[in-house]
């Protein structure tokens, strides 16, 4: 009876202590899985952008693109503090730090002068830059190929040789070019520079037309009327914001616009072989996903090129100025003209 009574008693002891391991096991997953569901990161990026144009929007828009494609989604995991410096260079300034002191965990700069006032103001927050022709010579990284610091991105280097040349082939009777930037945008001097040497190699002459403000657009497209026979104006901030001016007087003068960039065939340009600004900032958003994920480094990461660009052309404008357009053009080409 008693021999009984004691294998009675360690089943007995034996259960307890089964479903105590049982509870204590069950215990122990529902506090992983409540902690693995607390621990979703909310991600801030600051943004500073340099004014609004189509160019610069565009790049924003296929940055979160870009990110959403990896994982980041606005509205979901990710805040995005857009500041917008409105063309104003004490903007930039006053832009760059107001990122800086919130301590966001990335920051995304649209254009060089905001991308310059970013990298003097932050130095311990990753930044990546579009819409930048050339980081290097703008003085954001140690060099193209291995940036060196924080700061890595895209750059919007256009095809200026190609440029040239769909000019000549589509104004054959073109001699001088007239090239017109903005004097004080590091990047557009750069690319005048490329247009003087494309316009001396495809056998053209060429003046420049440079203008500092805003205020004096017109007038220096004014003063190109009878001294060329077809515009050139690279991916330059102040003249792709007023481009409407430059078209008003260049169409009404029978000059023909060739630029940088789709956005600016929109607002008047007749054509361009550049930049798709949108696809640009797709391929920045995915370069900042591998830094959010710790899979790179700013430091690590070259700059980056777009691969393949895009010809735009706006019929309407061809039309004003009695130009036809040829077949290759126009079967390879998107018309972006509002009539299209």
């Amino acid at each position: 009876m008693k021999k009984r009574r004691k294998v009675l008693a360690a089943i007995l002891a034996a259960a307890v202590l089964t479903g105590m391991t049982a509870c204590g096991g069950s215990s122990s997953a529902s506090g992983s899985t409540a902690a693995s569901g607390s621990t979703a990161k909310q991600y801030t990026i600051g943004v500073a952008q340099y004014m609004t144009h189509p160019a610069m929007d565009a790049s924003l828009k296929g940055f979160k693109e870009g990110m959403e494609a990896a994982g980041f989604k606005e509205g979901s995991n990710v805040i995005y503090d857009v500041q917008n410096a409105q063309g104003d260079q004490p903007n930039c300034v006053t832009v760059a730090n107001t990122l800086s002191s919130k301590k966001p965990d990335l920051i995304l700069a649209i254009a060089t002068p905001i991308a310059q006032a970013v990298a003097k103001a932050v130095t311990d927050t990753p930044v990546v830059v579009t819409a930048v022709t050339n980081p290097a010579e703008a003085k954001l990284v140690d060099s193209n190929e291995k940036p060196g610091g924080n700061i890595t991105g895209t750059s919007d280097k256009t095809p200026v040789n190609e440029q040239i040349k769909l000019m000549k082939q589509v104004v054959p009777k073109v001699q001088t070019v007239g090239i017109m930037y903005c004097s004080s945008e590091t990047n557009s001097k750069l690319q005048a520079d490329w247009a003087e040497a494309a316009c001396k190699a495809n056998g053209l002459q060429y003046k420049e037309f440079t203008v500092s403000a805003a205020n004096e657009i017109q007038q220096v497209a004014q003063s190109m009327a009878g001294k060329v026979q077809a515009v050139y104006i690279p991916t330059d901030n102040m003249l792709a914001s007023g481009m409407k001016v430059v078209t008003g007087v260049t169409t009404q003068a029978k000059l023909p616009v060739f630029v940088g960039e789709s956005g600016m065939v929109s607002n008047g340009g007749l054509m361009t072989i550049g930049i798709n600004y949108e696809a640009l900032g797709k391929q920045t958003g995915a370069m900042a996903a591998k830094i959010l994920k710790g899979e790179s480094k700013p430091a690590d990461m070259p700059i980056e090129y777009l691969k393949n660009y895009d010809i735009s052309y706006n019929s309407a404008v061809a039309k004003q100025l009695n130009i036809t357009l040829p077949d290759s053009v126009m079967k390879t080409g998107k018309d972006v003209s509002s009539a299209a």
